[in-house]
Parts: C-alpha cells; sequence; structure tokens
C-alpha cells in the first residue's frame, strides 16, 4: 500500500481506503456486523488506515461497526465520519450550532472514542455555505479537543470552491472518476494551493466503472441505483455519477477495448484517479472482502500511459461530457 498526506490534516494515508456506506451488506439489506468486521478487518490486513463512515449509514451501526474494529487495531487508523444528513427536512434551517454540536457527540459515543479524526458536513445545502457560525462552532469543539479537523463532503465544484474559503477546513470530500472529470480542471489546484486533503467517493460510478453490469443487470428496491436514478430521494450525481445507465454501458464498452483482455476495469478506473498528485485517497466501498481485495490490488497497478489516458479523455468528451459536466 502507499501512503499519502492529507493536507492539513498531516495524515499519512492509504491512498486506497474505505467507505463504509454498504459495508454491512450489499444495499437495502440488514446491516449483518460479521459481515462488516470481516469487510473492514481486509481493509486493514491490506494497509487502509483511513475508513469513512456517516452517521446516517444503516442508522449509525455502520459507525458502530467502524469504531469497534478500529478499537481493537494495535495500528494507528483514522476514522472520518459526517453529519447533517440525519435532519428530518435536511434543509438550511435545521443547521444550527446546537445540532452539529449534538451530532458530533452521538458519532462519539456510536464510534467509542473521545475525539474524532474528521467530522465533515455532509452535502449540506448551499446556503450553509454562507454561514460562517457553523464553520466557527466546529472549530469550537475542536478547541474542546473532540475533533482534530473539519471537512466538507460537497456535490457540486462550486460547493468545493465555497468551502475552502473557511480556512478551519481541513479536507474535501468530492466526487471524481472517470465520468465525473470536472473537478479537476476547476477546483484541484485551488485544494493544493491551499494544501486542502482531497478525499475522492464514487471511484467506480456506482460500479459502472468495474465493468460487471450489462443491459440485464438488475437492482434490488432498497438499492440507490434502482430508486435514485432520476435523484428522486438525493442528488441524482451519487448514483452512476449521473450517467444514464446505458450510456454508460457503451462508454465502459469503449474503456475496455482500450487495455488487454482480461485487465480489471476497477484496476483501471483507480488507477486513473490516482494520476493525480493531488488526490490524498480514494474510498470506494466494498460489501465483501473480496471486493475489498479487488480494490486494494488497483494499488499495485501499473501507471497509465500518456496514450492511454487521452483516449480516456476522449471517451469522456464523446460519450459523456455533454450530460454531466455542466452539472456538478
Amino acid at each position: 500500500m502507499n501512503y499519502r498526506k492529507l493536507g492539513k490534516t498531516g495524515f499519512d494515508v492509504s491512498e486506497i481506503s474505505l467507505g463504509t456506506w454498504q459495508v454491512g451488506g450489499k444495499w437495502g439489506s440488514t446491516f449483518d456486523h460479521n459481515l462488516a468486521d470481516s469487510i473492514i478487518r481486509e481493509a486493514i490486513d491490506g494497509g487502509v488506515n483511513f475508513f469513512d463512515t456517516a452517521d446516517i449509514y444503516s442508522d449509525g451501526e455502520s459507525e458502530k461497526a467502524v469504531g469497534k474494529v478500529v478499537r481493537a487495531s494495535a495500528n494507528r487508523i483514522y476514522i472520518a465520519t459526517k453529519c447533517g444528513r440525519k435532519l428530518q427536512p435536511h434543509n438550511n434551517k435545521g443547521y444550527t450550532p446546537a445540532a452539529m454540536r449534538g451530532f458530533v457527540e452521538e458519532s462519539l459515543k456510536r464510534i467509542g472514542v473521545d475525539c474524532l479524526d474528521l467530522i465533515q458536513l455532509h452535502c449540506p445545502p448551499f446556503e450553509v455555505y454562507y454561514r460562517p457560525e457553523i464553520f466557527g462552532e466546529f472549530e469550537k469543539i475542536k478547541q474542546e479537543g473532540k475533533i482534530l479537523n473539519l471537512g466538507v463532503s460537497v456535490e457540486k465544484v462550486e460547493e468545493a470552491i465555497k468551502a475552502i474559503e473557511y480556512e478551519n477546513v481541513s479536507t474535501i470530500q468530492i466526487i471524481y472518476n472517470i465520468f465525473r472529470q470536472r473537478p479537476h480542471e476547476r477546483f484541484f489546484a485551488l485544494a493544493r494551493e491551499k494544501n486542502v486533503g482531497l478525499i475522492i467517493r464514487v471511484p467506480l460510478a456506482s460500479g459502472l466503472l468495474s465493468g460487471k453490469f450489462t443491459s440485464s443487470t438488475r437492482f434490488g428496491p432498497g438499492d440507490h441505483r434502482f430508486y435514485n436514478r432520476n435523484g428522486m430521494f438525493f442528488d441524482k450525481g451519487e448514483t452512476f455519477s449521473g450517467v444514464p445507465f446505458e450510456t454508460g454501458l457503451r462508454a465502459v464498452a469503449k474503456l475496455v477495448r482500450l487495455f488487454p483482455d482480461n485487465t480489471p476495469l476497477v484496476h483501471v478506473a483507480l488507477s486513473w484517479i490516482l494520476m493525480h498528485d493531488e488526490v490524498g485517497c480514494i474510498i470506494p466501498g466494498a460489501s465483501s472482502p473480496d471486493q475489498v481485495k479487488t480494490n486494494l490490488a488497483a494499488a499495485t497497478h501499473q501507471r497509465l500511459t500518456t496514450e492511454q489516458m487521452a483516449a480516456i479523455r476522449k471517451i469522456y468528451e464523446d460519450d459523456i461530457k455533454p450530460l454531466v459536466h455542466h452539472l456538478w
């Protein structure tokens, strides 16, 4: 495993880490703590030292699972969690200093620690970015020793740009992959300038870039790839990076032809992200230990050539960019 500095947090984190949205099983299934334990332990055994979770993932069960395994480990392992999405309704009015403080306290209890390595606002409404009292409250909490760092998980590049105007924002979590290339054009240089760590989520476009889906693939009713394709429940960019499923399949078929037979497209997709030095870490999810192994194997994949990078860019320009580039 290779490690990179996560901006001004100072953390040296595994460049391929683990996102734990579906760590207790497939999306929509009952949370399985034994499965979660095996997935998290597999990641640690593979050199992962950074786990991203959220208070809303499986109603807090993800936080509990990560905390249990990490507390038992002899290694220094970093836990990043997120807060805000539990607000009902999830709107600007619900974001108050008291509510944010309450979320921190609840996450501390579920994870079982005295201090959070990183707490992130979880895709807040755009109005929140113009409320310094919210960001200021986290600075007070930091001074109390309950958090080490504040970050923001964003949907749009413009939100990321606004968020890092606050000096106490140490990290930005953003969707970035072969099908979502705008961040490196508009934001990465700014993040480097301000020494803000970049955490990359949805690196495989909800599995599209695994190369394992076909037009006959079906998803369960509890899976966001079934119920949120048009953004009915949250931003549609979280599902297949906002790319229509059939369009994505056609672009994936073109990507596969760029590489020798039997080249795992997962490795190509993750390696493509790691070609950008501004990236701190990638947080692909996993619903089994085998998926963890597949993801981590990308760390040893050879770097992509200039020709391969150009060919990938052309597929994006021709097939994907007109549909998504202006939206996020």
